[in-house]
């Protein structure tokens, strides 16, 4: 099969896990022996550009601007799959495409300013729900009205207006929640097919556990990590990796037995990550499907989801781990998963054996691919008549 591939890239100030995707999906379909070209913006090479923000405020707001349109046309694909055209790429062109596409959603960016549904320490779903100026009137995007003011006035008409879902033949979520957020903005559920992101994972000498819990994220509010601190138990250890703007806020609240590491090279991490006794995941916005899950269950880590994530869900449903409760003592749950969880570091391995692996998605995508290409005929023949 012939496959474009979408995609603005993040600015690798900020880094991103959607890029690291991106990249692995695109040597795995190249692996599986499908021809894949990749049609990408960088964030880093168009920054340099003066108007940059002026330019990019412009295509958020208007859905016009720079596309891959006329070099698409050009390759000639059998499908085009789009991860991301923020804020890089118009979204206006997707319409004259008349090929099979297929696009990802990471994120909840059609539906939300932030693309978190998260806001002042709680979700928020104001704009999902018709107010579709809250985000303005919050300064939900980079906390500056200005700033969002070009994503409230593209998503003014809501998410049925939105060229990206309203074209795509079949569009990609990553979680059970995910789906269930996209149908009740009123996405077709038929066209929501669920096909969780895979990891690659290096080899690895260490070994598990060094007594140690483990958080892997950006240190920024929807993330949890400087609630998690402020109420970690003074006797457990507790290794932090990531960085980000509330690094000295967390390092103020966080009991001596909490160590700051700092942003760790991924493979460095990944390769690390068997000798922590287990991860601790205490987002607190939906998310999509994070990768650090998936890299836990790979490294054999059982996971403590704290409520309201996909992630929690997944661990209810896979038996990966323990789901907390924020108003719960932390320490008595903590000494629950110590008991229980070496004896579930093979069951993880298998649920990622069986769920996350490369193999795993290349035939799921591949059958979403299929059907693609099938709705896009019918939509054609249909057309005709």
């Amino acid at each position: 099969m012939k496959i474009a591939v979408v995609h603005s890239f993040y600015a690798s100030a900020q880094p991103s896990g959607e890029n690291v995707t991106v990249r692995d999906q695109v040597r795995a379909l190249r692996g599986a022996g499908h021809d894949v070209e990749l049609f990408a913006a960088h964030t880093d090479e168009l920054a340099r550009d003066p108007f940059y923000a002026l330019r990019a405020a412009a295509r958020v707001a208007s859905g016009r601007g720079h596309n891959p349109l006329a070099r698409l046309r050009a390759y000639a694909p059998d499908i085009v799959h789009i991860h991301n055209l923020f804020p890089n790429f118009g979204r206006s062109w997707v319409r004259e495409w008349q090929g099979a596409l297929v696009a990802t959603l990471h994120n909840f960016r059609p539906l939300c300013a932030a693309a978190t549904l998260y806001r002042g320490g709680a979700e928020c779903t104001r704009c999902l729900d018709g107010d579709r100026w809250a985000g303005m009137r919050y300064g939900c995007y980079r906390s500056s009205r200005v700033t969002t003011f070009p994503l409230a006035w593209a998503g003014r008409h809501g998410p049925a207006a939105d060229p990206l879902l309203a074209r795509a033949d079949q569009l990609v979520v990553l979680s059970a929640l995910s789906r269930r957020t996209y149908a009740r903005a009123g996405v077709p559920s038929e066209r929501l097919d669920l096909v969780p992101n895979f990891v690659r994972v290096p080899h690895s000498e260490a070994t598990g556990d060094n007594g140690r819990w483990l958080v892997a994220a950006r240190l920024t509010a929807e993330k949890g990590v400087l609630e998690l601190v402020r109420q970690w138990p003074g006797d457990q250890p507790l290794d932090v990796v990531g960085d980000g703007e509330l690094l000295a806020a967390c390092r103020a609240a966080a009991p001596s037995s909490v160590r700051f590491l700092g942003h760790l090279d991924r493979d460095d991490l990944l390769s690390r990550m068997p000798s922590w006794c287990g991860l601790v995941f205490p987002s607190r916005w939906y998310e999509g499907m994070p990768l650090v899950y998936s890299e836990a269950l790979a490294a054999g880590l059982p996971v403590i989801a704290f409520e309201g994530s996909a992630v929690t869900e997944a661990v209810r449903e896979s038996g990966t781990g323990l789901v907390a409760q924020w108003d719960q003592p932390l320490a008595p749950l903590l000494a629950r998963a110590a008991d229980t969880f070496p004896g579930l570091r093979a069951h993880c391995r298998q649920v990622y054996a069986e769920h996350f692996t490369e193999s795993a998605w290349t035939a799921r995508i591949g059958r979403t691919y299929e059907e693609a290409v099938r709705a896009n005929s019918r939509l054609a023949a249909a057309v005709q008549k």
